[in-house]
């Protein structure tokens, strides 16, 4: 947006300093568009992104990852159903051949959407429906008093 604005004061014929100074910008950056609008046209103004490294997985493997973990730490050989960032790890290079560290596993789940749950433990024993007659005659007990 500051590059448009920038391109269209320098059109209207006001300064390098007085659009750098408007725009909030250092004046060499505005020379540098300047430049461009004069080289390229108008196709100077539009934003170039810059990609970056490429994923090392794909969104199939995104996929494919996601339904492993669904199916649990389990299915995927490990003894307790708990994921941790290590076994993570560990499932995709299994599966996909990419070695990701521990500590950076926690940005790609966070990118497909995972956040950190840990999953309760109940007793074995734990009869619910003695657990919900137990707490209806609880809750009775408190509306008397």
């Amino acid at each position: 947006m500051r590059r448009m604005i920038a391109v269209r004061m320098l059109q209207a014929g006001q300064g390098v300093r007085e659009g750098s100074r408007l725009v909030g910008v250092s004046p060499a950056s505005v020379s540098r568009w300047k430049k461009a609008l004069q080289e390229q046209g108008v196709e100077a103004r539009r934003a170039k992104p810059h990609p970056g490294r490429p994923p090392r997985l794909t969104a199939d493997q995104k996929q494919r990852l996601a339904e492993i973990l669904r199916r649990g730490a389990r299915a995927a050989g490990f003894p307790t159903d708990l994921w941790t960032l290590r076994r993570v790890a560990q499932g995709i290079q299994r599966e996909f051949g990419v070695s990701y560290h521990p500590g950076r596993v926690w940005y790609l789940l966070r990118e497909m959407g995972w956040s950190p749950q840990k999953p309760q433990r109940r007793a074995r024993e734990r009869d619910e429906a003695a657990i919900r007659t137990w707490r209806a005659q609880k809750g009775e007990e408190v509306k008397m008093k």
